[in-house]
């Protein structure tokens, strides 16, 4: 079999060693347009506030990983044109300019993403920069050495780890949102609130509500960033606004969603049996509403990326599905999240309920113990659990974990009650916190029918 995979970062690099492992006779050819594969974007945080001592760390594979399997990596070659009725594809050698076809008998398209660069006036200007690719990472590292007020526009997981490196690191930050909370992806409105606050103790300025409108330049040579409410000044401006799927080889040859991202069925196959796609590029399927939703995480990629290269040869593995389960580090708490807000459940027009836990997360009888939070959402018709947040100083990014398995499972409220926990005091109490947030839900929805 003839495979081609087209882009090769987190899901491109698992499809093709997971193909090489199980069918090693099997031809593949790897077209990527950069010089880099597998760079771990969620890294960059980590190097910008110096926890990491050097960028190319966040590379855990590289071409040559793969051509010893057995791959034909073409770096720096970019796909122009898919013809799935043909097979075949045009591409660019990006030294020699050479164009040339090539031929599959399955494709596997793994093409990513892009930072979503809002259409606004000034965008382009020098001292305005993405965050997510390799070369991106050190445009910023480089800038940002030179410059004291950074103020980063997007409050996600990348704009959130993005403030507090820079916090770290004796700058001037801002962080401004469009919406009524940061993380509004991931975190209800009271437990948003608890990490606006940590980091205006480190001497985050966040600002809310504000939709930035433009950006100029004041006769300091500062930029001056535009919103719908006011101006803000700063040296340097960090654009965090999400990802959008790079889908435009494909568009009206395969089924997809409003937002142009692959729609794919439980073995990671297009509507074109032929084409196979993971990552960024594509949808998941997310279990707490049963739909198809996109959620451009490297756990995510990595999975369904190896799940194409096992499900290319036949119907063989499903893919399960995700609760877009992710945490982080903040400041030194930890914050986690798994499933449904209790808003996004609502909207989604379920009738969810939500319950919150905030106790020790030890004896406190023991030398030290740490307060922990928990919002526990459930479905009140039929008890099941949709999702759950998580904020300690205690890392507690494995209980994230395991409610994560309780989503993917089907587990009710009262199962979780009661499900087999370890008890040791150094870790917990004799009923596990998880356990006591789920009796907690079961206390309410009995005295609701009393």
């Amino acid at each position: 079999m003839k495979v081609v995979v087209v882009g090769c970062t987190h899901a491109g690099t698992a499809a093709i060693e997971q193909i090489l492992q199980d069918h090693p006779e099997t031809e593949i050819t790897v077209y990527e347009r950069d010089d880099n594969i597998s760079f771990l974007s969620c890294g960059i945080a980590l190097y910008l506030g110096r926890r990491v001592k050097k960028l190319e760390d966040m590379f855990y594979a590289d071409p040559a990983d793969l051509e010893k399997l057995g791959a034909k990596v073409r770096m720096k070659h970019d796909v122009l044109k898919i013809d799935s009725e043909k097979k075949t594809l045009m591409c660019e050698n990006l030294k020699t300019h050479d164009i040339f076809e090539d031929s599959y008998d399955k494709l596997i398209m793994t093409t990513g993403s892009y930072v979503a660069v809002p259409p606004i006036m000034g965008i382009s200007d020098p001292k305005i920069l993405m965050c997510k690719s390799y070369a991106q990472a050190k445009a910023i590292y480089e800038t940002a050495k030179d410059h004291r007020h950074i103020t980063i526009v997007g409050g996600g997981y990348i704009g959130v780890e993005l403030a507090e490196s820079y916090a770290n690191t004796e700058h001037d930050v801002t962080l401004i949102q469009s919406h009524d909370r940061i993380l509004n992806n991931y975190l209800d409105k009271d437990m948003s609130e608890k990490v606006i606050d940590l980091l205006k103790e480190h001497n985050v300025e966040v600002f809310l509500n504000e939709r930035v409108t433009g950006f100029d330049r004041d006769d300091d040579e500062k930029v001056v960033i535009q919103t719908n409410n006011e101006d803000h000044k700063s040296d340097l401006v960090i654009v965090c606004t999400g990802f959008v799927a790079n889908t435009e080889l494909l568009r009206g040859q395969v089924d997809m969603d409003r937002h142009g991202a692959i729609i794919i069925n439980d073995y990671t196959q297009t509507s074109n049996p032929d084409i196979y796609a993971a990552g960024d590029a594509c949808t998941v399927n997310f279990n707490p509403t049963h739909k198809s939703a996109y959620m451009p995480l490297a756990t995510n990629a990595i999975r369904q990326g190896a799940l194409a290269g096992i499900n290319i040869f036949g119907d063989i593995q499903k893919y399960m599905g995700t609760q877009g389960t992710s945490a982080m580090e903040l400041f030194g708490y930890t914050i986690a999240s798994t499933g449904l807000t209790l808003d996004n459940a609502i909207h989604d027009g379920l009738n969810a309920d939500v319950v919150e836990y905030h106790d020790n997360y030890r004896p406190a009888y023991m030398p030290t113990t740490e307060m922990l939070t928990i919002r526990l959402v459930y479905n009140k018709d039929n008890r099941l659990i949709l999702g759950a947040q998580f904020f300690s100083k205690h890392e507690v990014a494995q209980s994230a974990n395991t409610i994560s398995v309780c989503i993917q499972n089907k587990n009710t409220i009262d199962e979780l009650a009661f499900m087999d926990m370890l008890f040791q005091p150094n870790y917990d109490n004799p009923f596990n916190y998880l356990n006591l947030v789920a009796q907690m839900a079961v206390a309410k929805e009995r005295d609701e029918k009393k």
